[in-house]
């Protein structure tokens, strides 16, 4: 039996290494691309999201050595620099907008034509711009990620006739160390007070979720089981978002 072929994108860490776990566990071939040497996958690509050149270079190598892929997880992104928009530079704000946004196109349109009909491409998008807008400062990062819901959405339709399916998941606060591509400066004065009485996230009583709760997600929708559903957002915060 040929196995699913999977690419993910910033799997190295986080969301992308739980996604690139659970799929191998179920039998299927992983190639994991990341900014660093991943050290999981059958297929290993070092390449940054935003640069083309690298990216291109990426998946001439998985043309090679793959020839086709089943299913393709845009999952690669950064938090960013969270301030005020009056403080925020050009610069920091086309570095949130290249990595989320562009990125996510490039992985979209390079995979095109190694994408077999019927494949499916999962984006990881967040809460923040699709259904939460008060985190305070993170207008680059919610921007840049509502722009990938209405991407997939687009492109649901447009690759329809192929029987490829394009979905979202959105998750809230996960225990990632996507903190670690984050900057967060002078936000106290354009805070608005909130108050939970059991924390912020209402399923778990005010702790995060995991990345494995968000790699199942992502399964499901790139499996059989997901085959007529396209161009949705899946929520995956434990209600977080629904009491901001």
């Amino acid at each position: 039996m040929t196995k699913s072929k999977v690419l993910v994108t910033g799997g190295g860490s986080g969301i992308g290494r739980a996604a690139c776990r659970l799929f191998e566990a179920n039998g299927s071939a992983v190639a994991v691309l990341d900014r660093n040497l991943p050290e999981n996958g059958q297929i290993r690509l070092t390449a940054d999201v935003s640069d083309e050149g690298q990216m291109t270079a990426a998946f001439d190598r998985l043309a090679t050595e793959w020839g086709s892929i089943d299913t393709v997880v845009a999952n690669a992104g950064i938090n960013g620099v969270w301030c005020p928009i009056a403080e925020m530079t050009s610069e920091e704000w086309h570095t949130t907008m290249r990595v989320n946004l562009f990125g996510t196109f490039l992985t979209s349109r390079l995979s095109l034509p190694l994408l077999k009909d019927g494949g499916s491409i999962v984006i990881v998008a967040s809460i923040n711009g699709s259904r939460t807008f008060s985190n305070a400062g993170a207008t680059a990062y919610a921007t840049s990620k509502a722009g990938q819901v209405a991407f997939a959405k687009m492109l649901a339709l447009e690759l329809a006739p192929r029987r490829i399916r394009v979905n979202v998941v959105c998750p809230g606060a996960i225990q990632t160390n996507i903190a670690q591509n984050m900057s967060v400066r002078n936000t106290e004065g354009i805070k608005h007070p909130r108050v939970y009485p059991a924390g912020e996230v209402p399923l778990t009583g005010g702790g995060p979720g995991t990345a494995e709760s968000v790699a199942e997600a992502i399964y499901f929708l790139a499996s059989p089981a997901a085959s007529h559903i396209t161009g949705t957002e899946m929520y995956v915060d434990g209600g977080e978002s629904l009491v901001f």
